[in-house]
């Protein structure tokens, strides 16, 4: 009995092991993807799967932010049916015909090779850690596991980066899941004209503790967006309202005071910066600096912040219902055609915000968040 019971035991655990999750549909689970600090998208044409007791990962990863964080460059050549990682002038090569890669200077070899899948090719995930000095993991997760590639002397434990990263996560299965349902119909459902044209207001909004958070559910709830600039003391004590401005699309810039004795607009800046990072595994190079002179300006500059200079500084008039809209969106359409920023500082409510967006849609523009330019 014991040893049938066993058996049983080690079927199902074969079977968990070698599952290929096709589709998160069907599995009802998904591979998050994380490099250092970033979860990536998900898609099921590049989610990694199991087999032969090893777990593979695209080789498309390695690309764009996550090529320039880990420094592995991935170059598949279809000629040669062949794909190469490559870092700091060591490499390793996966011939697409063969169960083995091999290294490219010495000519030792490494089990198990690359799987070409969903017209992508998949390398194994352990094979790239060992030979690249990596880390990694796998970790159960809302919705599936986490497969995270960091390297070895990342401050963080796997149970702090997943209590870190939930937002990140709760982005990329969203925007997971519209992409199931849109069916690539997207811009057919959701036509968006300012994308390519003009008509775009840029929000731009003082980050205040009792306040984020209904100004961020009126953004999400809408389909907004908007530029949130936040004080280094914010950054320090609001991590989890800088998590979802982060997941949700928003732009953080830092808010400093040019006026401050104790600090400079370098310090200011760079402490924003270091407690972002830690809440948000992420920096900007927004700012603005209030209260601030034309030097400070061009010295932030020549450091390469990118300094926020509104078109239309609105901060001293209320924004805190729908009869204050009028008069804003009557001076940004008497006066710009095309994009405008817009500096509302601290004087939006949701409710101010709620009508000036439901407003501002009427006229055929969108409200989108400012980005580093």
């Amino acid at each position: 009995m014991k040893k049938r019971l066993w058996l049983v035991l080690l079927c199902g655990l074969l079977l968990v092991q070698t599952a290929r999750p096709v589709a998160a549909e069907a599995a009802g689970t998904v591979y998050f993807v994380a490099a250092e600090e970033n979860v990536l998208p998900i898609s099921d044409s590049t989610m990694p799967f199991w087999s032969g007791g090893y777990l593979y990962i695209s080789t498309s990863i390695f690309t764009g932010t996550t090529r320039e964080i880990l420094g592995i460059s991935a170059i598949n050549n279809t000629a040669k049916g062949m794909t190469v990682l490559e870092k700091d002038r060591r490499a390793i090569l996966f011939d697409w015909s063969k169960d083995y890669a091999q290294e490219d200077n010495t000519g030792n070899t490494y089990q198990p090779g690359a799987i070409q899948r969903n017209g992508g090719v998949f390398v194994p995930a352990i094979v790239v850690a060992d030979f690249f000095g990596l880390k990694y993991s796998v970790t159960e997760v809302n919705h599936g596991y986490l497969v995270w590639l960091r390297s070895p002397d990342f401050s963080l434990s796997e149970h702090a980066f997943v209590d870190a990263a939930s937002y990140q996560m709760v982005s990329r299965y969203e925007q997971y899941l519209r992409a199931q349902e849109s069916t690539g119909e997207e811009e057919s459902v959701l036509p968006d004209p300012d994308v390519t044209g003009s008509r775009r207001i840029y929000l731009c909004l003082k980050a205040q503790d009792e306040t984020a958070g209904s100004l961020l559910s009126v953004l999400e709830n809408s389909g907004a967006q908007a530029a949130f600039f936040c004080t280094p003391q914010f950054m320090e004590q609001q991590g989890e309202l800088l998590r979802r401005m982060s997941a949700t699309g928003q732009s953080i810039g830092i808010l400093v005071d040019g006026t401050e004795a104790e600090e400079t607009v370098g310090q200011q800046i760079q402490r924003a910066n270091q407690a972002l990072q830690t809440a948000t595994f992420g920096k900007t190079r927004l700012v603005y600096i209030q209260n601030g002179t034309e030097a400070q300006r061009q010295a932030a500059a020549a450091e390469g912040w990118c300094c926020l200079r509104p078109d239309l500084d609105r901060s001293g008039y209320s924004l805190r219902s729908a009869s204050n809209t009028e008069a804003l969106l009557q001076r940004i359409s008497s006066q710009w055609d095309t994009s405008v920023s817009v500096w509302l500082g601290d004087t939006a409510t949701g409710e101010g915000l709620r009508a000036l967006i439901q407003d501002t849609e009427r006229t055929g523009r969108r409200c989108l968040a400012l980005r580093e330019i």
